[in-house]
């Protein structure tokens, strides 16, 4: 998809402030973006709860302790429990000047080992973390072993039997494009429409893992998980290929195979337009490289 054209990017420069600074330095409000990882198995998702153990209570305790005021992030996607990330995008405004260094190391002097700051950027105001973006990516790491490995746990997801690779592909290619993709939509999902644009599906394999990229322009609630499902049944040849064209066309969750794990999904990427200048992501942080990457 072709990102929308936008003016060049301005940029902003700030002078560098201690962490252990007694006074915070102000300006005009500035926009900054965070590139962020974590271990989504130590947290109940991204949005805030009432029990704080989420991502964004996590990270925006971090940044209170940090900047010494409440900032209040907004966020690319919603990741669900057990979900991590690889490249999470999130934006927050601020009168505080602080250099990109100072973010990074600052904030994540009060973070726990399971979520970090990988790099911050000062933006233009009409950037945002979430409207700004034009696609999502999503990868899945499955481990096909008969016997499941306790390194591995809530990293990859597992499968005791053997999958037929060129059956998932197959079915794959069939819910590429524009779809209502009703039928692999939570009950608990908000979006306004189930109607989305999945760009692509790769599936490669690598020894004993199968690794999944999925790219669409958004993602409804479990949609990657529904779609792993899915495809994993199919890989088992409890459906042929050509299931997944009646389970899209039902618009029904019943039709779908049962949701899959969390372990392995991670959000990979996300998509702007290449004069915002959002660094890539680090996704050589997986311990197991996908063919893509």
């Amino acid at each position: 998809m072709t990102p929308p054209v936008t003016q060049p990017a301005t940029r902003i420069d700030s002078d560098a402030v201690s962490p252990d600074a007694p006074e915070q330095q102000r300006g005009a409000s500035s926009r900054i973006a965070l590139g962020i990882q974590y271990d989504g198995a130590a947290f109940h998702g991204w949005q805030s709860q009432p029990h704080g153990k989420t991502v964004q209570d996590t990270l925006e305790r971090a940044l209170a302790s940090f900047a010494r005021t409440p900032l209040q992030t907004v966020v690319a996607g919603r990741t669900d429990t057990g979900v991590h990330a690889l490249g999470q995008v999130v934006h927050f405004d601020t009168e505080l000047e602080r250099t990109a260094f100072s973010w990074v190391r600052g904030v994540n002097a009060f973070l726990p080992s399971s979520v970090a700051v990988q790099w911050a950027k000062p933006m233009r105001p009409d950037f945002h973390a979430r409207f700004t973006a034009f696609e999502r990516i999503y990868y899945y790491v499955l481990y096909v072993h008969p016997v499941r490995s306790p390194m591995l746990g809530k990293r990859a997801g597992w499968v005791h039997t053997p999958l037929d690779i060129a059956a998932m592909r197959e079915a794959a290619g069939q819910l590429i494009g524009e779809h209502d993709f009703s039928s692999f939509r939570s009950s608990e999902c908000q979006a306004k429409t189930p109607v989305k644009h999945l760009y692509a599906i790769d599936i490669a394999q690598s020894g004993p893992f199968v690794h999944f990229r999925f790219r669409a322009n958004a993602f409804l609630h479990h949609m990657v998980r529904n779609l792993m499902g899915c495809l994993v049944a199919v890989g088992r040849g409890r459906h042929p290929p050509g299931w997944v064209v009646q389970v899209l066309a039902a618009r029904d969750r019943d039709a779908a195979a049962p949701t899959f794990m969390p372990d392995g999904l991670y959000l990979a990427e996300v998509g702007y337009p290449p004069e915002f200048e959002v660094p890539p992501a680090h996704l050589s942080s997986l311990p197991w490289r996908p063919a893509w990457t």
